[in-house]
């Protein structure tokens, strides 16, 4: 009987241990919404002039401030460790909520990305600055934009245009940095697997599960 304890202990216990934590905690329930029914961009334009919206897609937000190409790497991150992975999805986008002025900036940046990667998915679009604090006042979070109207921190907004994240006090999580890696690759690709799971069970559920969301 003690031999089969210690066995259990030294070769099950830890498998199960690493199962569950691989699985990660968050993909047991569903993302929290942190702020519900956030605004549309309305006639805000992309690069190419056409108009973005929120609705019925999967949104991973970012807003870039005027140093835009300064911050050019936390593109490179974030489109190595989550879109490149995941860009195939129809009913997934990347939009980067740019200051007017900064659309050369922006064009370079995605010609960049472009020579490796389908940046179909990727929108850059562009405002006053006024008008970025305004949309992102609007989003109720603990974190600010600075004194440039970026942040290094990307979001996740929903088809129903829900921003999400993690609501427990001891891991609260409104965003995502896109400065450390580390981060995309842990907590981000975690919750956003969580988003993606919700959509895919909900197709399934209704019969029409496809490459789309």
């Amino acid at each position: 009987m003690k031999k089969n304890i210690v066995l259990f202990v030294l070769f099950i216990l830890p498998i199960v241990a690493y199962l569950f934590f691989a699985s990660g905690v968050n993909s047991f329930t569903k993302l929290p919404v942190i702020t519900p029914k956030t605004a549309d961009f309305g006639d805000w334009k992309s690069l190419d002039g056409s108009k973005v919206s929120l609705n019925d897609k999967i949104t991973i937000l970012g807003f870039s401030g005027t140093e835009l190409l300064k911050n050019r790497g936390n593109f490179f991150n974030l489109n190595q460790k989550i879109y490149q992975r995941y860009h195939d999805f129809k009913d997934l986008q990347f939009v980067v909520v740019c200051p007017l002025g900064t659309e050369e900036d922006a064009k370079k940046v995605i010609d960049a990305l472009g020579a490796f990667t389908d940046i179909s998915q990727w929108h850059f679009i562009f405002t006053s600055p006024q008008e970025i604090t305004s949309y992102y006042n609007q989003l109720k979070l603990v974190g600010k934009l600075d004194n440039k109207f970026g942040t290094p921190n990307v979001y996740i907004i929903d088809k129903e245009r829900n921003l999400r994240g993690r609501k427990q006090k001891k891991e609260y999580k409104e965003g995502y940095s896109t400065f450390h890696p580390a981060e995309l690759s842990n907590e981000m690709l975690d919750d956003f697997k969580v988003i993606l799971y919700e959509y895919r069970a909900a197709l399934k559920k209704n019969h029409n599960a496809s490459r789309q969301i």
